[in-house]
């Protein structure tokens, strides 16, 4: 095995043996590998403290192309210090690595390291959780080859008059297409759009009101249900702690 450097995050972690850990790596050159962390559960191990989920690092490895590699050292770019503290953005982060784990599965397209790396960044420098991560399922739909139709009426391709948000239907309905599906607000209609094609790394700032959030963040959990079939823990985490602090 040859010693190699890229960037990585750790997605997930996995206990091994009495002392060691497979760790889960999304990388900046391979992808997603799995990294064999020996002996880091002992105390006085150096690889304790960078042997655990939402490290963001250079990884340094011997590397194995075709099964574990090992872990030699880690250099910490980002340990994420204050999405741990806080227990709604850690519960967000969580539920990105989750999900990001499982859009993996479907592809392995290296735009996946640079939207997970921007947005656990953005979430680490206090921007909105919750708008971060509905920015992010939207982009992922992408890559699991099911995204709606947030440019014209998903049910007859006119760009006029799109009055709501449909999951059943696929996204934007048109006034000549409505029947009697919910309506959202003019601002979600536009917004949703917005988060389609924003840069991450470029936002500073999050102005989106409640009622556009919670209208996109529903709209995209029944989107998921209804065309992803994916199942994750953590994100019914994330609804019980908004209704205890709603």
């Amino acid at each position: 095995m040859k010693i190699e450097s890229f960037e990585g995050i750790i997605l997930s972690e996995t206990n091994y043996s009495e002392s060691s850990k497979i760790l889960n790596v999304l990388t900046d050159k391979y992808g997603l590998i799995g990294i064999m962390s020996k002996g880091c559960r002992n105390i006085k191990s150096k690889l304790r403290g960078v042997s655990r989920k939402l490290i963001y690092g250079k990884f340094n490895v011997y590397y194995k192309p075709n099964g574990l590699s090992t872990l030699i050292s880690v250099d910490v770019i980002n340990s994420f210090s204050k999405t741990l503290t806080d227990l709604e953005r850690i519960s967000y982060a969580s539920f990105i690595l989750d999900l990001t784990l499982q859009v993996l599965r479907q592809t392995d397209d290296e735009e996946i390291f640079v939207l997970l790396k921007n947005t656990l960044i953005k979430v680490e420098e206090g921007l909105s959780p919750i708008v971060l991560t509905n920015i992010l399922e939207l982009k992922y739909l992408n890559y699991l080859g099911v995204s709606p139709n947030i440019d014209s009426c998903s049910i007859c391709g006119s760009t006029k008059q799109i009055v709501t948000l449909s999951s059943d239907s696929g996204g934007y309905i048109c006034k000549n297409c409505y029947t009697d599906e919910p309506i959202v607000s003019e601002k979600t209609i536009k917004m949703i759009r917005m988060y389609y094609y924003v840069d991450i790394s470029g936002i500073t700032k999050l102005d989106v009101s409640d009622e556009v959030t919670h209208e996109i963040n529903r709209f995209l959990d029944d989107y998921y249900d209804r065309y992803t079939g994916l199942y994750l823990k953590s994100k019914d985490f994330i609804k019980i702690i908004n209704k205890v602090t709603n």
